[in-house]
């Protein structure tokens, strides 16, 4: 696949490689505004806003690059002076990025205002708490750190950001401002800032604050680990403009989700707003203090409530280097582990390349093939060209195959109605106890878990009845409130199996508070697929879990409902006498609208 636009990272306890489309540079956030950079003079450790700058300039500036600052000091006095005047001298910030063992490894030319980030240097982040480097940078108004600073600060995970106050009449550093990141994930804010102090011994000694720091949030992240389970620590978003309730019923979903991929739910962040931001989903600023708000909890991963489109999903992941998904991206992730059968995988596999599809995209043209002759040079087929190439043939290969396997599923429907053998199909919301039932009535051992989506290959058994009667009993996938439409699409030729059922047994989840809801948001599923001409029971499943008023009031109204408990046989009975009845007593036609 595509490698340089999307990767791979690990989601749950399985060994198994879970394909998480983010950007490359998600792997070096990047905070701040873009300005040109001259790009006739590759100055290796140099970079920025280099245009309009002096021959002499550029060559003092390129010389800082490699410079060494002692042990134990966030700069030395010597390289504090050259900075400061040469930020003075062109009218610009001056960034060094300086590594844990001090060599200035990156200089960055900013504005008077601000430095931007474009790229970082090679740093020892990975799964450390600090990425091993500090930026040291002139302010030439002689103001404080600023929030953007702070901001970076906590983002980027540095060891350290130190402000040399430039004053503005000699050009020469007058103070010194330092702030590191706070280690208790409880404060508010999340940074330590020193006042500004004028330069001397005291002020440009580190004092072993980094090492001390470091050690502090190590013992943090230990902790935090402790008390998961999951490969993964995740935090929980939704950006909407629905209600309240709406809010948290849709996050309560999506923390079952969280659950079922075995992600270990940190905390959740719910906002309200009038309109979506078109590139980030909420403000810019009200993103940054999410994203700082995952770093204080030792989050790995982001889970957006709503579908990001792959210009936000881009945006978003260009500000941090935790791992960005959508509620969409999460269900293909749960299919993806939980099929098992050929034709399973296939269809997740289908949906999964049309998601990526649309998510491709370019950034460099070096990946570029070049061809020769006469009308054929140019850049030829870029890299872009070629991954979304062969996403679209084998989308098209996936197609033939499920095409084949539709063959298949009509000659095996086929021979079920040779052997005239009624079809019962177990439908509803997922979690609701369909495999548990389906294994109760057969007597099988099909998989369950109590997780949504634990099942997902429909499976089907024979229920033998007294007098030699057998019935074909199918528990199919568990319906979700907005289920991806590229999965719906991909499953519809599963539920096409619906529609040769000779009745649909309706579970739900009578100790659910929403079940109505769910009973609601089914049904209109099955007008969708237009399933509801086939005969339908209604069926209230873990009634053990429910109380007396719950009972009552779902029995006034929905008369027409059975309550059952798949863990208690005695409440099956009932449901088998009334399935003899539909099934082989009486004519479909003349029982579609009894009420047992």
């Amino acid at each position: 696949m595509c490698e340089n636009a999307w990767g791979e990272g690990e989601i749950g306890g399985q060994n198994r490689l879970v394909r998480i489309w983010y950007s490359e540079v998600n792997r070096v956030p990047v905070v701040g505004r873009a300005f040109s950079q001259r790009k006739d003079l590759p100055i290796s450790g140099l970079t920025g806003n280099l245009t309009g700058l002096k021959a002499s300039q550029l060559k003092s500036l390129s010389r800082l690059h490699g410079r060494k600052v002692a042990p134990g000091l966030w700069i030395t006095p010597e390289t504090a002076r050259q900075v400061a005047l040469l930020s003075h001298e062109t009218g610009r910030q001056i960034a060094l990025l300086i590594t844990r063992e001090g060599s200035v490894a990156m200089v960055v030319v900013g504005t008077a205002r601000e430095v931007y980030l474009s790229d970082l240097p090679p740093s020892r982040s990975g799964g450390r708490s600090l990425r091993g480097l500090r930026m040291v940078h002139t302010h030439l108004q002689g103001e404080p750190l600023s929030q953007d600073d702070l901001n970076d600060l906590a983002l980027l995970r540095l060891d350290a950001m130190v402000a040399i106050l430039v004053n503005r009449d000699s050009g020469l550093p007058d103070k010194l401002c330092v702030a590191t990141i706070d280690p208790d994930p409880e404060a508010d804010p999340p940074w330590i800032v020193d006042p500004p102090r004028a330069l001397g011994p005291e002020t440009l000694s580190s004092e072993g604050r980094v090492e001390a720091l470091e050690e502090e949030l190590a013992r943090g992240l230990s902790a935090a680990t402790k008390k998961t389970t999951g490969q993964e620590r995740g935090l929980l978003v939704s950006v909407s403009s629905a209600s309240v309730f709406d809010q948290e019923e849709a996050l309560s979903e999506l923390a079952e989700l969280a659950r079922s991929a075995d992600v270990d739910v940190l905390g959740i962040v719910r906002q309200r707003v009038a309109r979506y931001h078109p590139t980030t989903l909420m403000s810019s600023d009200r993103l940054k203090s999410l994203l700082i708000h995952a770093l204080k909890l030792h989050a790995t991963l982001i889970i957006f409530e709503q579908e990001l489109s792959p210009n936000q999903v881009r945006k978003i992941a260009e500000m941090t280097e935790l791992k960005v998904i959508d509620r969409t991206q999460l269900i293909l992730d749960i299919f993806a582990r939980r099929a098992h059968s050929r034709d399973g995988k296939l269809q997740v596999e289908l949906a999964q390349l049309k998601y990526l599809l649309p998510r491709l995209f370019e950034r460099s043209t070096a990946l570029s093939r070049l061809t020769g002759g006469i009308g054929g040079r140019g850049p030829g087929e870029t890299r872009l060209e070629e991954d979304r190439r062969r996403v679209r043939d084998r989308i098209a290969s996936l197609g033939a195959k499920l095409r084949h396997l539709e063959v298949e599923r009509s000659e095996r429907k086929s021979r079920r109605r040779e052997a005239a053998l009624p079809v019962v199909s177990l439908v509803g919301y997922t979690n609701v106890g369909k495999s548990t039932l389906l294994n109760r009535l057969t007597k099988s051992d099909v998989l369950v878990e109590d997780k949504m989506f634990a099942t997902l290959d429909p499976t089907s058994r024979r229920l033998r009845f007294p007098r030699e009667r057998e019935i074909i009993l199918t528990d199919t996938v568990g319906f979700i409130r907005d289920l991806p439409a590229d999965l719906r699409r991909a499953f519809m030729a599963t539920f096409d199996e619906l529609r040769d059922a000779d009745l649909i047994v309706h579970v739900a989840d009578a100790s659910h508070p929403a079940c109505e809801v769910m009973i609601e948001r089914v049904d209109g599923i099955l007008r969708e697929m237009k399933l509801d001409a086939v005969p339908t029971l209604l069926l209230f499943n873990k009634c053990d879990r429910m109380d007396d008023e719950t009972r009552a009031r779902l029995a006034l109204r929905f008369p027409e409902g059975i309550f059952v408990s798949a863990m208690d046989a005695s409440t099956l009975r009932p449901l088998e006498e009334i399935l003899q009845r539909r099934l082989f007593e009486r004519s479909l036609t003349s029982l579609a609208t009894e009420i047992p």
